[in-house]
């Protein structure tokens, strides 16, 4: 996917910038509000629910998420979080607490066309500024919750296939040394 239109190509497993973690976002700015908008069109360009700063091979601690791309997915929940207005600009996200327990497939843009189940706490309180640079605390759960995680763990150097059991490691093996190759 991508294209000559788009200004970021999102990096695939294997790279480097996978594996950093994000340098805290000092103050929000013009060079933040320009990374959000090429975070949220790379995003959509895509076809994701979420990305990461690291994921276009950037330091900043951001990303993006939005749940209207999730479409008819059954584990959206999309009611059970309609007090989030999406799209979601996350600088400097903590998730503050957690608790319950759902396991779900997840995939990564960072990985393409390779999917696997990964537990996850269901329900999530997250702590980040957002491009008005005010603080915001929001409570969330399924999809969202997931996303969340998901997102943050990248801005932290951790990868979905880090939080896979051993068999699915196994199972996936082939497909990651191909996409490592081609990073």
């Amino acid at each position: 996917m991508g294209g000559d239109s788009l200004k970021h190509d999102i990096v695939i497993y294997g790279h480097p910038a996978l594996r950093r973690k994000s340098v805290e976002v000092k103050t929000v700015d013009g060079h933040t509000r320009r990374l959000a908008d090429d975070l949220l069109e790379t995003m959509y360009a895509y076809g994701g629910i979420g990305l990461a700063a690291a994921q276009i091979d950037y330091t900043e601690c951001m990303c993006v998420i939005d749940m209207s791309q999730a479409g008819d997915r059954p584990d959206a929940r999309l009611e059970e979080n309609d007090h989030v207005s999406m799209p979601m600009v996350l600088v400097n996200p903590t998730i503050t607490d957690m608790a319950g327990k759902q396991v779900g497939q997840e995939g990564c843009l960072s990985f393409p066309e390779i999917y696997a189940d990964v537990r996850r706490s269901d329900l999530i309180t997250t702590s980040y500024r957002n491009l008005d640079n005010q603080q915001v605390v929001v409570k969330t759960t399924g999809l969202l919750s997931r996303a969340l995680q998901h997102e943050i763990d990248h801005l932290n150097g951790v990868l979905f296939v880090d939080r896979i059991t051993p068999a699915q490691k196994v199972v996936l093996s082939g497909k990651l040394k191909r996409l490592k190759k081609r990073s």
